[in-house]
């Protein structure tokens, strides 16, 4: 029998030291949950240990193949050009080596889940029930990057949390190098008629940019006494996070890199949606097609062919 091929976290890097130690603690996890193969992380940028070390780390294990799993919410510059440059750069440092690559976390359903229960948690210490949600407004404050793609998919997990869930809004802002910004953000909130809203940072760990979103959520709402606003929690190292990375980790390892599944009301139970998973899709017929050429969409539960 072969053997499986290791797993490399590849993380963006933090200057707060408590962020990363949050993210070697999460390795170490990773690692404890699956004795059966090497497990190992760096980091891009600013924090150690970085990617180039953890390789090495593997190699001197007798490693020769691993897949690399990008611990990123989005696909932004560093997961789309800065990791695959340090793995070629690892490779022909390492003579013999092969790697696959997997894709980043996304606004996958579960990590949705753990967002909702941030939710409940921030409403919960206000003495608010999930029942309150129709009065409440969701401001979904991502990294920010000078990527569109990366900023829109901050949009589709605002998106994917509104829909089903009850929330009387999920808008979306930034931290950092795309607009709107916080207090740009809760201002539209507040523009759309919120009373009473959730500031709800879309980062994986703590860190110096978690830290800014709140500190500058409570100097907004200090200078809006009339509006109540709440601070919610990061992701953390939930078991779901740990979950999402193994499946990325089988997906690389398998070459199934699918396009967007994840989110798919034909195959994930989305809240309000349930009723959609297996059903079958009939193949249409666009009215700008011309000659009858013709594209299904085959979603049923033993044609999915995304």
């Amino acid at each position: 029998m072969t053997t499986p091929p290791a797993l490399l976290i590849a993380g963006h890097g933090t200057r707060d030291d408590a962020g990363a130690e949050a993210f070697r603690d999460f390795v170490r996890q990773l690692g404890a949950r699956h004795p059966e193969l090497p497990v190992a992380g760096g980091f891009i940028e600013l924090s150690p240990p970085p990617l180039g070390e953890a390789v090495t780390e593997l190699v001197e294990q007798g490693v020769r193949r691993f897949a690399a799993v990008p611990l990123m919410l989005v696909s932004a510059g560093h997961a789309k050009g800065d990791i695959p440059a340090a793995l070629a750069r690892e490779k022909e440092r390492h003579p013999g080596i092969s790697y696959t690559y997997g894709r980043p976390l996304g606004p996958h359903p579960a990590l949705l889940n753990v967002l909702e229960r941030r939710l409940d948690e921030a409403l919960g210490s206000a003495g608010r029930t999930p029942g309150d949600r129709a009065d409440v407004t969701v401001l979904l404050v991502g990294r920010g990057s000078t990527d569109p793609d990366a900023n829109a998919e901050v949009h589709k997990a605002a998106r994917l949390l509104w829909e089903g869930r009850g929330y009387a809004g999920v808008e979306t802002a930034f931290v950092s190098l795309a607009a709107p910004d916080v207090p740009s953000g809760l201002d539209r909130c507040v523009r759309l008629g919120a009373r009473r809203i959730v500031v709800l940072p879309y980062f994986l760990f703590t860190g110096i940019l978690p830290d800014r979103v709140r500190h500058q959520t409570e100097g907004w709402a200090a200078a809006h006494p009339e509006v109540e606003v709440l601070s919610a929690d990061v992701i953390g190292p939930e078991p779901e996070l740990l979950d999402l990375v193994w499946e990325r980790y089988e997906e690389a390892v398998k070459g199934d890199l699918r396009m967007n599944c994840d989110s798919c009301v034909y195959r994930i139970a989305l809240p309000g949606f349930e009723d959609k998973v297996g059903m079958p899709q009939q193949p249409h017929f666009h009215p700008d097609d011309d000659d009858h050429h013709h594209h299904g969409h085959h979603h049923g539960a033993h044609s999915h062919a995304h």
